[in-house]
């Protein structure tokens, strides 16, 4: 496994304290990064730090609901303020929403999946563009699903939305950049060991399934991928290439 030199970059992880993000978060640590550790959920992130500093790595923890109020624009603020750029940004949170056919599903539910897996994710790109325009080698790398474009599942309708209009959120923010210093990447982890996985699959065996921790190869793959154009990434590609 190649393990690229992330010595003095600066990396914000969203969802890292669990799953797929947390595994992302830890990995990037282990390659010198300064990890900003963005999650709802304080005592889970407080293991993460344990792990990372076990692995002598270095995180700051952002305890924060990336749909509640002006968090995202304060956020900014701060990290502008104490950071002089932002190198990696990794936009791994979602919820699955509701599992239902399209016509059943609670407006509610279906507002709050869009707002987190697509709003926030602009406003996090919108407030976050200047400082990762700094960097001299940036990277936005967008967490995605086969549901998002490669397939339709029925009673997935809210989560398959809200990825497929993800992945066009970061062919436009490709678009956008592809004359800056900036690199844009999706990733698609596919079926994963993750509660999320658990939730949405409660009779499949998890223990058939890849742990977050074997996506890290391909991260650090990704991560080193210097083409200017749009970078895709499956795992399941990945490994029948024989990686």
């Amino acid at each position: 496994m190649n393990i690229p030199d992330l010595n003095g970059k600066t990396a914000l992880v969203t969802g890292a304290s669990r799953g797929i993000g947390k595994a992302i978060a830890v990995a990037l640590a282990k390659a010198g990064a300064h990890v900003l550790a963005l999650a709802r959920t304080s005592g889970a992130l407080e293991e993460l730090d344990d792990e990372i500093k076990a692995a002598g790595g270095n995180a700051s923890l952002i305890p924060m609901d990336l749909i509640e109020g002006d968090n995202i624009e304060r956020l900014a603020g701060a990290l502008t303020e104490r950071f002089e750029k932002l190198d990696i940004l990794v936009l791994n949170a979602a919820i699955l929403g509701e599992l239902a056919p399209l016509p059943d599903i609670d407006p509610k539910v279906w507002k709050q999946t869009l707002d987190l897996n697509v709003t926030a994710n602009w406003r996090l790109l919108r407030a976050l563009d200047p400082i990762l325009r700094k960097s001299d080698s940036g990277h936005v790398m967008f967490l995605t699903s086969a549901v998002g474009g490669e397939y339709a599942r029925a009673f997935w309708g809210a989560y398959a939305v809200s990825k497929a209009a993800l992945e066009m959120l970061a062919e436009t923010y490709a678009e956008e950049t592809k004359k800056s210093s900036l690199h844009i990447s999706i990733v698609n982890p596919g079926a994963t060991r993750t509660d999320m996985r658990a939730l949405a699959m409660p009779g499949e065996d998890p223990m058939t399934l890849p742990a977050p921790e074997e996506l890290t190869p391909m991260i650090y793959e990704a991560l080193a991928d210097k083409r200017t154009e749009l970078k895709r990434y499956s795992f399941r590609q990945w490994r029948e290439n024989g990686n």
